[in-house]
C-alpha cells in the first residue's frame, strides 16, 4: 500500500457506496511515509495483538506467533508479532514488542503485556497492569481511578474478541489487563506526570498506526493538554509558542504545569481548542494568557494562526503598523532589522520602546479576542530570547 492509498477518517469504510462489505488488506508498514521514514504501530495496537493472542491460547492451548489487528479504519489490518510471556493460574498472558517506526517515541521497544480471563460480568472490563498510568484528573475523556487506555484502543481490542470468538455478542465477559514492561520508568520521560496519569504509560492510538514525526499527532497531543489545562475549570491559563511562556506561568503566576500549554507555531488550532473545550464544559474562562516572543505572537496581529517562518511571513511587518501608531521614531529601526531579535538588541534602551511593547501586546490581544471563545479576558506578555520583559511585564 502506497501513502496515496492511506484512507482518511471521512472516506475510511468498510463497506462501499452500495454497501458491500469489503475485504479488509493488510496494511504494508515496509511503505514508507511521505518524509520517507518509516512508520510503526501504537500501544494501543500492541495491547490488541496481544490481547487476540491471549484469548487464542486461552480456548486453544496454543499462542500464535502473530496476529492480524484489524484497524479503526475498517479498511486495513496488521500483522502483528507476539512474543510468549510467563503464565499465571487463570489468567491467559500475551506480550508484543511495541514498534514504533522512526517516530522518536519513548515507548518504542517497549514490551506491552495482556493478562486476560473470563469474568462473570459479560463484560469486558478493563484492567490496570504494571506499567500502565492510573487517570487521576479530569481532562482526558476517562473516568479518574480508570487504567489509561483510551476509547480506541478500547474498541480495538473488544473488536478483536469478538473476531476471535466469531461472535459480535455484547456479552463477552472478559477482564482485559494491560501492562507494560518498565513502564512506570518510561512513563517518566512522557507528559503523562503533567496530564495527571500516574504509575505509568497511556495505551494510545486512533489509527493503529505511528505515522514519524506526525503533524496530526503533534496537534493530537495540543488537545489533549488544552482538556487537560481546563479539565477542573480554572481561573487562567497560559498558551505558550515555547519554554518562555512555561517560565513566566512558574515564576511569576505561580501557576500548576498543567495549566500551561506550549502551543508551537500552532496559535490558530490551539484557540480553536480552548473554545471547543470551554464549550464542552459550559465554561467561561475568566483569564487567557498568550505569552512568548515577538517573533511568534507579533504574527497573530496580522491574522497569522500558524506562525511557522516557512508557512508565514516575518512578524517584523506586523510590527510596522503599531510603531507607525504609537512610536514612529521606531520604525527606522524596524524596517532596517532583519528580525525582531535584532530589533530588541537594538531597542533596548530607549524610553518609546515600552509604550511600544504594551501596544503590541494589546494588539495581540484584539487579534486572539476575534479568534477565541468563552474567555472573558486575554492578557499578553511579550519576553525577549534571553527572558527579558518587554511590555507589561516590565
Amino acid at each position: 500500500m502506497s501513502p496515496e492509498e492511506l484512507p482518511s477518517k471521512e472516506t475510511a469504510s468498510p463497506c462501499d457506496p452500495l454497501g458491500v462489505t469489503r475485504t479488509p488488506r493488510p496494511f504494508d508498514l515496509s511503505t514508507l511515509a511521505a518524509n520517507g521514514l518509516r512508520r510503526g504501530f501504537t500501544t494501543g495496537t500492541s495491547a490488541t495483538a496481544a490481547t487476540k493472542a491471549a484469548l487464542t491460547l486461552l480456548l486453544t492451548g496454543s499462542l500464535p506467533g502473530s496476529v492480524d489487528v484489524s484497524l479503526p479504519d475498517g479498511l486495513h489490518y496488521l500483522k502483528v508479532p507476539i512474543t510468549e510471556t510467563p503464565q499465571e493460574l487463570g489468567w491467559a498472558s500475551a506480550s508484543v514488542i511495541k514498534d514504533g517506526g522512526d517516530d522518536p517515541d519513548q515507548t518504542h521497544r517497549a514490551r506491552i503485556i495482556v493478562r486476560l480471563r473470563r469474568n462473570a460480568s459479560g463484560k469486558v472490563v478493563f484492567l490496570r497492569g504494571e506499567g500502565v498510568g492510573l487517570v487521576t484528573q479530569p481532562g482526558l475523556r476517562l473516568a479518574i481511578g480508570e487504567p489509561a487506555i483510551n476509547a480506541v484502543p478500547r474498541q480495538m481490542m473488544r473488536q478483536a474478541l469478538e473476531e476471535v470468538l466469531e461472535t459480535d455478542s455484547q456479552d463477552l465477559g472478559f477482564d482485559v489487563e494491560v501492562g507494560c514492561e518498565n513502564g512506570e520508568s518510561i512513563a517518566l520521560r512522557t507528559f503523562n506526570p503533567r496530564l495527571g496519569i500516574h504509575g505509568g504509560i497511556s495505551i494510545l492510538g486512533t489509527t493503529g498506526i505511528v505515522e514519524p514525526k506526525s503533524l496530526a499527532s503533534f496537534m493530537a497531543s495540543i488537545a489533549v493538554y488544552v482538556r487537560v489545562a481546563l479539565g477542573e475549570r480554572p481561573s487562567e491559563i497560559v498558551l505558550s509558542p515555547g519554554n518562555l511562556g512555561q517560565r513566566f506561568a512558574r515564576g511569576h503566576l505561580a501557576l500548576p504545569l498543567k495549566q500551561i500549554v506550549q502551543m508551537s507555531n500552532f496559535a490558530g488550532f490551539s484557540l480553536d481548542c480552548v473554545s471547543e473545550t470551554l464549550e464542552e464544559l459550559h465554561h467561561a474562562l475568566p483569564l487567557l494568557w498568550i505569552v512568548g516572543h515577538p517573533g511568534k505572537l507579533a504574527k497573530l496581529i496580522d491574522g497569522v494562526w500558524d506562525t511557522h517562518s516557512h508557512r508565514s511571513a516575518g512578524a517584523v511587518e506586523a510590527l510596522l503598523p503599531v510603531a507607525e501608531a504609537h512610536a514612529p521614531l521606531l520604525v527606522d529601526f524596524l524596517r532596517d532589522s532583519n528580525s525582531t531579535e535584532a530589533f530588541i538588541e537594538r531597542t533596548g534602551g530607549r524610553a518609546d520602546v515600552l509604550p511600544f511593547w504594551c501596544a503590541t501586546e494589546a494588539a495581540i490581544a484584539r487579534a486572539v479576542e476575534g479568534r477565541v471563545r468563552g474567555v472573558q479576558e486575554i492578557r499578553v506578555r511579550l519576553f525577549g530570547m534571553d527572558g527579558t520583559a518587554l511590555g507589561a511585564a516590565a
